[in-house]
């Protein structure tokens, strides 16, 4: 690297670390719960001592001495190491491999090909019904005579340890004829590229056109339309822990164990039991610590596949870790879009309509099980969402394209949605000469319009646009701002300002995916249970992947109980020991996974109380469990520990009544009915200076407004803001 490339680097970072400082502000607009809390919260946690307190996360301690326990920390006897052989070129037909030297290596235990798994392990194709029309070709493991993209398996050497399969691997030798590739998503659809699938007919996996009418109209009566082209290069997540996994399989029970860094422990096992053709109750699937995930780790690989299959065949663990530059080829892919985009207003200041075409790039099969026509499909949804036209046409293509595979990132189409929509409206109130956030407050959807529906047919519960401004527009002292701005141009120093208003789709039903036909729980479940010495244990479908979830988890469970937090101790991350459940992703955890816990951790103080007035003989009525101790309700008099009435209830329940029976672990599940997803809102806004001699962007100020709702623990949401801000 040299010099001038490197002092860019530095004030790339420099940047970075001044956006992380910046200014982040969450608010909550209205009530004191907040918008979007569940029924059962609003009513008993207000005197909660643990919800709405910035606490540390409990397990950071544990983490941050290293005595986390990640798969790759994980050793089992016997256990096996596998290395995949990947394609280097986007698209070949593979003609020959030669494994016979490989196999003679030291530590080799078996060199395997795409046919070899295969035999075990049932081709997926990856569709959903409800986005009608869309198409995949079957999928395996490892590639059977065809590789499609640069990355995909094709050979897998496992020996007994790591080096040994490496070593091996360069003595496998794959002969390929390259094939023309599908490369560019402009072209994909042309007769003269390529079709990836034959059997397909084409290259189009998915398409969807909406129109809600009077577009062309209110195009024709516009005084203003203003039009862009858009392009979006690919993104990818870079998680702390690469994706890694051990599959144990025992021939002797059938059962397979596999220890797995992933968000969604329970879609795993199903997938595995499906594909294998094995019993879901005989298929346990462990996800531990889990070093970052970002959507990631929410989808069903073919080396996940590959690695259980040699398992299998093998009879023994063996453990596959991504290094890191296969990981940049193997790992999804998102964001690859093209859109055209156009916006009419009317002179007033009135958004008459908007209109996109997007065409997006994925790799050479839709990724199972989540598909990769929901990011595309979720850009139609959400383009134009905060404001409140009624004219909006969009139509989406999605490709296929011999590149690595793209699924679910980090935002799912909004931050897509969300730069086309406010470029636009920054186009407009240009070429009207408004203020662009005059032009923003004109045209979201008001406060008090709620219930609403968005021209896309979203449905909108209620948000708080025009309170997020107001508040933004004050904390940037924004009159102060512009005349700043004004007063340097005249100096020859250039700097810009601008908004973002977004709206944010979260806790989504079974609308997401399961009326779909994708096995994927939209509900969550949470088990919360009295131990004998006043402790409660908490075990949540919903795990931790470095959100704090745990954190947010224990201080729900202490309110609801009524105990100390430090009491509260969470078990997630295991198919054999949680209630079922969706795991985590799409924003998820707090709204479902949490109001579970909530309303387990009610239901066991409920019931707690009945063992105290039992104990105590004194009406239930009269009786307060809190900080562990249950007290008199009207005078506070300390009555019975709780690690005196868990002694009574579980060593001498001879002592209680004949006709009682106490419960003292219940489950509860929850799951969002009323409305498909939980939109949230909020807007950011940036002050940066332009050199325009470099064209180099220095970031000055950056400022951040989220309607959160009743806010469970603000250290967390404002290390969530300040992550997703820089992550982008």
């Amino acid at each position: 690297m040299n010099a001038p490339e490197s002092r860019q680097v530095q004030q790339l970072l420099q940047q970075s670390l001044e956006l992380a400082e910046a200014a982040v502000k969450a608010e909550a607009p209205h009530s004191p719960l907040g918008p979007h809390v569940a029924p059962a919260l609003a009513a008993p946690l207000q005197d909660a001592r643990y919800i709405g307190q910035a606490i540390p996360r409990p397990n950071i301690e544990r983490l941050t001495e290293g005595r986390g326990q990640y798969v790759d920390d994980i050793e089992l006897p016997r256990m096996a190491h596998v290395v995949f052989w990947r394609s280097p070129v986007a698209h070949a037909r593979i003609t020959h491999i030669e494994r016979d030297f490989a196999r003679m290596m030291p530590g080799v235990l078996a060199v395997y090909d795409g046919k070899d798994l295969a035999t075990i392990c049932k081709p997926w194709v990856a569709t959903l019904t409800h986005l009608v029309g869309l198409k995949s070709a079957p999928q395996y493991p490892m590639a059977i005579d065809r590789a499609c993209w640069q990355g995909e398996p094709v050979v897998a050497v496992v020996a007994k340890t790591r080096a040994e399969a490496e070593d091996a691997l360069q003595y496998v030798q794959v002969e390929w004829e390259a094939l023309p590739a599908a490369l560019d998503m402009n072209t994909a659809l042309h007769p003269d590229t390529p079709v990836i699938h034959p059997e397909l007919g084409d290259n189009l996996c998915f398409t969807r056109s909406l129109d809600t009418g009077g577009v062309d109209e209110a195009f024709a009566r516009a005084d203003v339309v203003a039009e862009a082209t858009f392009d979006f290069g690919r993104h990818t997540g870079v998680t702390l822990e690469s994706r890694c996994q051990i599959a144990d399989y025992n021939p002797a029970s059938r059962q397979l164990t596999v220890y797995h860094s992933q968000q969604a422990p329970h879609m795993m096992q199903d997938l595995y039991a499906r594909q294998f053709d094995l019993p879901e109750a005989l298929v346990r699937v462990i996800c531990k610590d889990v070093g970052g995930s970002f959507g990631i780790k929410v989808h069903a690989y073919p080396d996940d596949f590959a690695t259980v299959a040699m398992s299998i065949l093998l009879k023994r663990p063996v453990k596959f870790v991504a290094d890191r530059l296969e990981s940049f080829v193997s790992d999804i892919h998102a964001r690859e879009h093209r859109i055209k985009g156009r916006i009419a207003a009317s002179k007033q200041g009135e958004i008459l309509a908007f209109e996109i075409d997007d065409v997006t790039g994925i790799g050479p099969f839709s990724m199972f099980p989540r598909t990769s026509g929901i990011e595309g499909n979720q850009v139609v949804n959400l383009t134009g969402g905060p404001y409140k036209h009624k004219a909006y046409r969009a139509k989406l293509n999605v490709v296929f394209l011999n590149k690595t595979p793209t699924c679910q990132y980090r935002g799912v189409g909004h931050p897509i949605a969300c730069a086309v929509t406010e470029g636009l409206v920054d186009l407009a109130a240009a070429k009207l000469g408004m203020d662009p956030l005059e032009f923003r407050k004109r045209n979201v959807i008001p406060d008090d319009a709620y219930p609403a529906t968005g021209a896309s047919g979203i449905k909108l519960e209620v948000l708080s646009h025009e309170a997020c401004l107001r508040k933004i527009e004050t904390l940037m002292d924004y009159p102060a701002l512009r005349a700043e701005q004004q007063a340097l141009r005249a100096k020859g120093i250039y700097r810009g300002i601008g908004f973002a208003t977004l709206i944010e789709l979260t806790n989504p039903g079974a609308a997401f995916y399961g009326v779909g036909g994708a096995r994927i729980s939209a509900q969550d479940g949470a088990t919360a249970r009295l131990e004998p010495g006043g402790g409660v244990a908490v075990m949540v479908s919903v795990g931790e992947q470095g959100q704090g979830t745990e954190a947010i988890f224990a201080q729900i469970a202490a309110d609801a109980v009524g105990v100390p937090m430090s009491q509260v101790r969470l078990v997630t991350g295991d198919t054999e020991t949680v209630p079922y459940g969706g795991g985590t992703w799409a924003s998820r955890g707090a709204g479902i996974g949490g109001e579970a816990v909530l309303q387990a951790g009610l239901a066991l103080r409920a019931n707690i109380l009945k063992v105290a007035e039992a104990i105590l003989k004194r009406d239930v009525q009269t009786l307060v469990l809190q900080e562990g101790m249950v007290s008199d309700a009207s005078t506070g008099e300390a009555l019975l520990p709780l690690h005196e009435l868990g002694r009574i209830a579980y060593y001498r329940p001879d002592t209680l009544p004949a006709d009682f029976t106490p419960e003292l672990m219940v489950t509860r599940h929850y799951a969002q009915r009323d409305y498909p997803f939980i939109f949230t809102n909020g807007v950011q806004a940036s002050y940066v200076e332009v050199d325009t001699e470099t064209g180099f962007v220095k970031l000055l100020k950056h400022w951040a407004v989220e309607d959160c709702g009743r806010v469970i623990n603000p250290m967390l949401v404002d290390e969530q803001i300040r992550g997703a801000i820089v992550q982008g």
